[in-house]
């Protein structure tokens, strides 16, 4: 599995939960599973046991060759391997992929190198391969060498490859003179291979080449074959739209498990939530200055303050609900400068409602799961989305827009789901505060009724979102990719 960050070592985002606690479940399931990632300085930092391979290799980077090497780590408690490329002129910076808010500009040639020594990593480490899972556009060079350089090789006649799309939005679009940094002939620097409007498309490479394609949720699988989901490549998914499924992203319940999370002040199960909730309810509204209610709802958000997530609909509704419901709001995350001023505002003007914090701290967001009722993400686009899946593992009914994995993992509150024991949110469609003021409206006068609340919730406690489902999903898609190679059905473009 080759990847730009994974938890524990290095992490801006869901990619690296994914590839973090995927390879150990199927290590778990009986699966041999090696992780390849950078040697960022966060890695280093991350106070894991690392030691060198004495493996070296040189990679040529258009007209110059660079020098890189493996260490080796392992995935904590696991049998999972972890090699890392390390090349500190390329990895040992501040940030990933940028630094105060501007991307690196030699990002592409980054990549690029650590793609080609993800290939090399198989020969030179004699790692036995059946499957090369590339993860996002920073390898999404990963398929194309492979078929256009290595297929043949010894050590490479029937690997296949699974590409996955973690998030259309992030191309790794770069000019066009950055395909001599690739080593790949210039005939595939067209518009349907490599090229994008006169620029280097690395997403678009891995959906081309990959033998398969998979993102984070079947109903994300579907949107992005149209716009404005498709990101512009919408074209290019309908035209493999025959190897592309969607796999829900799972969750590590050893971390967000409210009966043995050593974060909160009371633990429960889905058979004491109602004393455990109330405990942490009281707690987190002391620790965030709020008064302390059981008489009143209290509504969460959790993540990146960005338009994505639907922030502008989240500010517009808080705005009017201060002034004229008896509900609370706490708001953890960063993001865009004017959402943070929104927010910041509110709090200070209403701090008996309203509790921000423009942070990321990973123990107050298992708080605020265990202590809040009510879990609102207003999406406007949400491949899989995790913390509507720990909010149903706490017992924190979420309300949701209907797009992506949310649709795909929160049944909507009706007669006939309340009366099945389905049900285990609420769902709303039209993307504007007024779909959401009525969602959390309906959401807040079912929480009045605590029996019918109190279904709802056990209904969502004892499902099962764990990594253990999702990855017997992924082996199915393992089996076919090598299916595929093996009776020389490979479909992506040469």
């Amino acid at each position: 599995m080759a990847t730009s960050e994974a938890v524990p070592f290095a992490k801006t985002g869901g990619l690296a939960d994914v590839c973090g606690a995927l390879p150990v479940e199927l290590a778990r399931l009986g699966h041999e599973t090696t992780l390849i990632l950078p040697a960022y300085r966060q890695v280093r930092a991350a106070g894991l046991p690392i030691e060198p391979t004495g493996v070296s290799f040189e990679i040529p980077i258009g007209n110059k060759s660079v020098r890189g090497s493996f260490s080796k780590s392992r995935l904590p408690n696991s049998s999972v391997d972890v090699y890392l490329v390390e090349q500190d002129d390329y990895y040992d910076r501040a940030g990933l992929y940028q630094e105060n808010g501007e991307d690196y500009r030699d990002n592409c040639e980054r990549f690029v190198f650590f793609s080609r020594a993800v290939l090399e990593s198989v020969r030179l480490l004699d790692l036995h391969v059946d499957v090369l899972h590339a993860n996002d556009w920073q390898t999404g060079l990963v398929p194309a060498l492979l078929k256009i350089e290595y297929r043949g090789v010894p050590h490479y006649e029937h690997l296949g490859s699974l590409f996955t799309i973690h998030n259309m939005a992030y191309q790794g679009m770069f000019w066009h003179w950055d395909m001599l940094l690739t080593g790949l002939d210039w005939k595939y620097f067209n518009w349907q291979q490599m090229e994008y409007f006169g620029n280097l498309n690395l997403l678009k490479t891995g959906l081309i080449f990959a033998d398969r394609l998979n993102t984070v949720s079947p109903r994300y699988a579907e949107e992005i074959q149209n716009a404005p989901l498709g990101c512009g490549l919408e074209g290019v998914l309908q035209q493999r739209r025959g190897v592309l499924s969607g796999i829900v992203n799972g969750v590590d319940y050893r971390e967000w498990n409210p009966a043995a999370d050593t974060s909160l002040p009371a633990n429960y199960d889905a058979d004491s939530f109602l004393t455990g909730k109330a405990a942490c309810k009281a707690a987190l509204q002391t620790e965030l200055g709020l008064p302390v209610s059981s008489d009143v709802p209290l509504v969460a958000f959790i993540g990146r303050l960005t338009d994505q997530k639907g922030i502008d609909l989240l500010v517009a509704t808080a705005r009017d609900w201060v002034q004229t419901r008896d509900v609370q709001w706490v708001v953890l995350g960063t993001g865009e400068a004017k959402h943070q001023e929104q927010f910041a505002m509110l709090a200070e003007r209403f701090p008996h409602k309203v509790a921000t914090r423009l942070e990321f701290s990973n123990p107050l967001a298992h708080r605020i799961e265990a202590g809040a009722d009510i879990f609102v993400m207003p999406s406007r686009y949400e491949p899989c989305g995790l913390n509507q899946l720990y909010s149903l593992k706490y017992g924190t009914v979420p309300v949701v827009r209907a797009t992506g994995g949310l649709v795909d993992t929160v049944t909507d509150v009706s007669e006939a789901a309340l009366a099945d024991g389905t049900a285990t949110g609420f769902v709303f469609r039209e993307y504007s505060p007024l779909a959401l003021t009525e969602a959390l409206e309906r959401a807040c006068n079912t929480w009045r009724q605590k029996d019918v609340w109190k279904r709802l919730v056990h209904s969502g406690m004892t499902q099962d979102w764990s990594w253990s489902t999702s990855a017997r999903k992924y082996v199915d898609l393992y089996r076919q990719t090598v299916s595929q190679v093996q009776s020389g059905l490979v479909t992506g473009k040469i």
